[in-house]
């Protein structure tokens, strides 16, 4: 209810307006009894609480009007409407006294003695106008605030989506070939078999949002997916093995991160070799570096392919299904850092005799 108000102008205003004359009317009411008032005069109290209150709200609209004019304008605006304001109130206050007091030795002489008491009632009107400028400041500037962060939101949306879009046109047109092929040389059990399997990967992957993580599960029964058309092409020749701690399965990632990883897995460990070779996939939950004590999500593919030459970077490596000048694994690594900053991290390292191990490290989330 609160949080509600706060977020709402009009009901903030109201709400602040309402607190504000009522601690000013309480406040003169007891400041009365000291003075030896007597207990009635907490209804003059009322009366000038009320009467501030509506002279306030006709602040309200000026107020606004000055709202977008320079600094300077605005303060000297706004000191003479208070001055004018004030005036006003004092002599309200002094009639209501006069009325709730008629027999009161102290009369008026002349229009200053209506007034005299003006610093004291320019006090309370600055101070509303002060708070009234204050919370409307801070109001726009947390609209600000919340369009640049949508602003960024959906930028990053929308360059999460045109990076997700770009992984599985280039895999289709792959398979497509590799089903041509196999229906050329008259192998149509296998073409249709794989057909079976597109289907049901694509379905799976684009039926979801590209913007939202997903399971490590999740992520990897799609991955089976995609694995499971590239065993029709290379039949015994692809092995894969996997080690995933428990901890790690309902841990979140974003979708389709790993494919790029296996498809360079499968170029270079795979379709240039005779025999073949082995990928493995491996997932564990490691402590963060340094003083912080959060966890982070760790995954590895590692293949027994020739690795990297000297000097090869792999963040310049294209993947399997990546054209020339293709998005490759700067797809993954942009998606990283749209996501996770500096916290989402993608390395890479030689292993021996040969291989290629390339590790990603994200901060430990689950749903």
């Amino acid at each position: 209810m609160l949080q509600k108000t706060l977020q709402n102008p009009k009901k903030l205003f109201w709400l602040l307006q309402t607190i504000g004359w009522g601690g000013f009317i309480i406040l003169n009411y007891v400041q009365g009894l000291a003075w030896e008032m007597k207990p009635d005069y907490f209804l003059p109290s009322l009366l000038y609480g009320l009467f501030g209150f509506l002279l306030t709200l006709l602040l309200r609209p000026i107020y606004r009007h000055l709202w977008n004019l320079p600094p300077i304008s605005i303060v000297f605006a706004v000191v003479a409407a208070s001055v004018i304001a004030a005036g006003i109130f004092d002599a309200y206050k002094t009639i209501v006294y006069l009325w709730a007091y008629p027999d009161s030795k102290w009369q008026p002489q002349n229009w200053y003695d209506y007034i005299k008491a003006l610093p004291l009632s320019l006090y309370v009107i600055l101070a509303w106008s002060s708070l009234y400028f204050a919370i409307k400041s801070w109001r726009s500037a947390q609209q600000q605030h919340e369009k640049a962060l949508r602003a960024t939101n959906a930028a990053h949306q929308a360059q999460l989506k045109m990076l997700r879009y770009q992984l599985n046109p280039h895999f289709l047109f792959n398979t497509l070939n590799a089903i041509s092929t196999l229906v050329l040389d008259g192998d149509t059990t296998t073409a249709n078999r794989m057909i079976t399997e597109l289907s049901a990967f694509l379905r799976h992957s684009l039926d979801r949002n590209p913007t939202q993580k997903v399971s490590l599960q999740v992520e990897l029964d799609n991955l089976n997916r995609y694995l499971s058309i590239e065993k029709v092409r290379f039949e015994n020749r692809l092995r894969l093995h996997t080690e995933i701690d428990q901890q790690a399965w309902k841990a979140l990632v974003p979708s389709l991160i790993l494919q790029p990883l296996i498809e360079n897995a499968v170029k270079f460990a795979i379709a240039e070799s005779e025999t073949g070779g082995s990928i493995s996939l491996k997932a564990g939950i490691e402590k963060a570096g340094g003083a912080e004590s959060s966890e982070v999500l760790l995954l590895q593919v590692i293949d027994d392919g020739p690795g990297l030459s000297q000097g090869q970077d792999i963040n310049k490596l294209q993947s399997a299904t990546a054209t020339k000048g293709g998005v490759g694994l700067s797809n993954t690594i942009e998606r990283l850092q749209v996501l996770y900053g500096e916290n989402g991290q993608l390395s890479s390292r030689n292993i021996e005799p040969h291989g290629l191990a390339v590790s990603i490290r994200l901060p430990l989330e689950y749903q």
